[in-house]
């Protein structure tokens, strides 16, 4: 891969992480829930609201990575620590676009179904990009990816049985934080987990062969 292709990937990765952001950030203005991977962080945000949704899925990203290091030892690989910066990137983006989408109307039930639905088509395409860009995972599949490869069990089913278990952590934290109530993780999260995989499908369909025309000129 020329140094001039491997530009264009991280160009498009970024760019894909912007646009994950702000699916991220659409689905939140619905306040139905969010997806798995971002639900525990949600809560926190709800409950500590000194600090923002972006900074919690900072740390929460970093504690991914912290997991990574410690399952794969020696093994862990310096490139990987990428993984942080764009991890801080990824926060930032999200309270950007919380704040650029702050302005949409969430005042009843259909316009927030919209915007859980609109947020899950918006982040599906920044998925579809980052998969396209090929260069780096991002902090919650790498983690996934490691888990799955230390376990030698299939990557789809450890991903599924990680968002499971970031649904129940966040519900738990919900339960304990806000004296027995279900808050921040809501059916727009289960809707979240259940259609991102077919948009991102969706959209790598449409995009990947174009996309890799553009990255390999």
């Amino acid at each position: 891969m020329s140094k001039k292709e491997l530009a264009k990937r991280y160009i498009l990765f970024i760019i894909s992480l912007f646009v994950a952001a702000m699916g991220v950030a659409i689905t939140k203005r619905g306040e139905l829930g969010v997806s798995p991977i971002s639900s525990v962080a949600n809560v926190l945000s709800i409950k500590y609201i000194n600090l923002s949704l972006g900074t919690w899925l900072i740390i929460w990203n970093c504690i991914l990575i912290l997991g990574q290091i410690l399952m794969l030892g020696k093994k862990f690989q310096m490139i990987q620590l990428l993984q942080i910066p764009l991890s801080f990137l990824f926060g930032y983006f999200t309270d950007f676009g919380m704040w650029c989408v702050s302005i949409l109307p969430a005042d009843n039930y259909i316009f927030r179904m919209i915007l859980v639905i609109c947020g899950i088509m918006v982040l599906g395409l920044g998925v579809s990009l980052s998969v396209t860009a090929n260069v780096i995972m991002n902090s919650g599949e790498a983690f996934v990816k490691v888990l799955s490869d230390k376990t030698d069990k299939d990557f789809g089913s450890i991903k599924i049985g990680f968002d499971i278990l970031c649904v129940i952590v966040s519900v738990l934290l919900s339960l304990l934080f806000f004296h027995g109530k279900i808050v921040g993780t809501r059916e727009g999260t289960i809707i979240s987990a259940v259609f991102t995989g077919a948009a991102v499908k969706f959209f790598s369909h449409i995009l990947k062969k174009p996309l890799e025309l553009i990255l390999k000129k």
